[in-house]
């Protein structure tokens, strides 16, 4: 009896422990996002939490100082751009290489994901020698490549992962009914790998709206992405500007979550 009580105490105790270690770690998490917003509507030139009054003053300014707003828009084409282009060529590659265990199909996927155990920095300074040998300078092409460079994997890995799961008794029964292979790609395959394609797709294009290590070294004064530009202007300034910039860019994250939820299902991503 009493070793069932300690028992029980002990789980009891375990559970608490757990919950309060859950709470602490979400509001580690949590914390500097909302600091990050609170900031923005400071109505001071320091980086303080408003106290009293509460602005949109460094809202206003992201406006009046142009690059963000220019930059902004470059980095939501280019993070589109580079993920179409990415999945016109991962989910050819993973549906190609998805049924084989060949040397070459392993060498080929091997390659398409390397770019992601490789540091930004590296992938943007070879991409720049690479690039200037072709002729191709710093340029909005430039960072297209880049960034295309740094997408493929992430659409690869999830739509490959989706693939190998898929059975491939449907395929063939698609075949024994007449169809031939882009028939039973177009209405069978898309279809079931549509959540990794989805979710592929997303990653990237978050990656790309973050990425400084590989856009640092094709921007121009007239084309680069807001990344380097917030570094551009800390370097010069340092005022809650960079906190509302911070703040719209979360919030356009947040918005393409949305999007996804309403038109696909954030749960369809993850569950097959």
């Amino acid at each position: 009896m009493r070793a069932g009580t300690l028992d029980r105490i002990a789980a009891h105790v375990g559970a608490i422990t757990f919950s309060l270690f859950t709470i602490l770690f979400f509001i580690a998490l949590t914390a500097p996002i909302v600091v990050v917003v609170l900031v923005s509507f400071s109505p001071d030139q320091s980086l303080a939490v408003p106290v009293g009054a509460m602005s949109l003053r460094w809202y206003r300014r992201l406006w009046e100082y142009r690059p963000f707003a220019d930059s902004l828009l470059t980095s939501l084409y280019l993070a589109l751009s580079s993920s179409l282009i990415a999945i016109l060529i991962a989910v050819p590659a993973a549906v190609g290489v998805g049924r084989s265990s060949g040397r070459i199909a392993n060498a080929l996927t091997t390659f398409l994901l390397a770019p992601i155990a490789i540091p930004a920095l590296v992938i943007g300074l070879s991409l720049l020698y690479f690039l200037s040998n072709l002729g191709i300078g710093v340029s909005f092409a430039a960072l297209l490549i880049a960034h295309t460079v740094v997408s493929v994997p992430y659409v690869m890995r999830t739509t490959l992962a989706t693939y190998k799961n898929t059975r491939a008794s449907y395929l063939e029964a698609a075949s024994v009914l007449g169809a031939d292979r882009w028939q039973t790609f177009r209405h069978v395959t898309l279809p079931l790998i549509a959540p990794g394609i989805f979710a592929g797709a997303l990653f990237s294009i978050l990656i790309s709206l973050d990425n400084l290590g590989v856009s640092y070294f094709f921007g121009t004064a007239n084309v680069t992405t807001l990344p380097v530009v917030m570094l551009s202007y800390l370097q010069n300034q340092f005022d809650p500007a960079i906190a509302a910039i911070s703040t719209v860019q979360m919030g356009i994250t947040i918005l393409l979550l949305l999007i996804v939820e309403k038109t696909y299902g954030l749960r369809a991503l993850t569950t097959q």
